[in-house]
């Protein structure tokens, strides 16, 4: 059994997309490895130093990943600001990290450029804060998607600067974990590849969505006059309701309208309409769950309380030895 880790920023309800690019897979992973999920908060004071409301929005992620099927009981799932051993672990690493790699990052060019006014140092040290949160519980895998691949190798650089200038082989350098053939990618309703709220929110399907909002987000959706020749190559933003019927509708029901379009007798309003009550039945057993947890804070504290409790273990025997490693210990 593998140890893995992965953050959860707390940016509000899940959307389809958040759902099958991850949760689905955590969901098989919590039976299979010793998982710590945790919702980055910290992480989200880099861009958000002034959060609108902080705290909702981490009730909000728990309550979705709840509803969709992690399991406290065989995850461990807690709150990044709960655990203060991750800021000791990442005040160490930023003594050991050198500003030259860290301006070279790759996203932090790309926040300088779409947020001037607010270059923090939090934004910086961003690759330390999270190669703190991996290696605090030694993690051996981290899911990740392309956009932290470059993140992820430099808490590999600092596993090994760490274990090389103390001349021990401490910290498993952790490696990438790709779901590969397992991950579905969702398409957004505004002919976007991928279904993303920091692109267009109302691209979304969340899973808390209610029936009448799902049909009205699904009738908006993208498409374009209809084929003019059989077997037509289909455009990206048909190809996204394709995508998004297949992932909810029965086989016939692809199979019919894709005849359809192939004999240019589509009716996209048909389609869509289709695939809007197929999405509604989908998300309905979410809904129903969210809507059981998200007045129930007693359930929820318990939950954020064990978490806290089980992570604080692995988190303070690392702790532990990382001082006396360094020298911090008594004489």
């Amino acid at each position: 059994m593998k140890t893995v880790v992965s953050g959860i920023r707390p940016t509000g309800n899940i959307h389809l997309g958040n759902y099958f690019g991850a949760i689905v897979n955590f969901v098989k992973m919590q039976h299979e490895h010793q998982c710590y999920f945790f919702i980055a908060d910290y992480h989200s004071l880099t861009t958000h130093p002034t959060p609108a409301d902080l705290n909702d929005n981490v009730r909000k992620v728990l309550v979705n990943y709840l509803a969709a099927g992690l399991d406290p009981e065989k995850a461990i799932l807690y709150r990044q600001s709960d655990l203060p051993e991750t800021a000791e672990l990442y005040l160490f690493l930023n003594m050991n990290a050198y500003i030259g790699e860290l301006q070279r990052v790759a996203s932090f060019k790309d926040k300088i450029r779409s947020q001037p006014n607010n270059v923090n140092a939090g934004l910086l040290t961003y690759p330390t804060l999270m190669a703190a949160d991996i290696i605090i519980h030694k993690a051996h895998m981290v899911p990740v998607g392309k956009d932290q691949e470059q993140h992820l190798e430099m808490t590999r650089n600092f596993v090994a600067r760490f274990n090389n200038m103390y001349q021990t082989p401490y910290f498993p350098e952790p490696l990438a974990f790709s779901f590969g053939e397992d991950l579905v990618k969702v398409p957004g309703l505004d002919g976007s590849t991928k279904m993303s709220k920091s692109e267009n929110e109302n691209s979304c399907i969340y899973l808390s969505d209610e029936a009448s909002v799902i049909r009205k987000k699904i009738m908006r959706a993208v498409s374009d006059s209809g084929p003019t020749e059989p077997n037509q190559e289909k455009p990206i933003p048909i190809q996204n309701l394709f995508s998004l019927m297949k992932i909810v509708s029965k086989e016939e029901t692809l199979n019919f309208f894709d005849e359809q379009y192939n004999e240019c007798k589509i009716r996209y309003g048909d389609m869509k309409k289709q695939i809007a009550e197929d999405m509604i039945v989908f998300c309905a057993p979410f809904r129903e769950r969210i809507l059981e947890l998200e007045n129930d804070t007693a359930y929820l504290q318990k939950v954020l309380d064990m978490g806290a409790e089980k992570a604080h273990i692995s988190a303070a025997q690392t702790l532990k030895e990382v001082r006396d490693i360094i020298g911090f210990r008594k004489f």
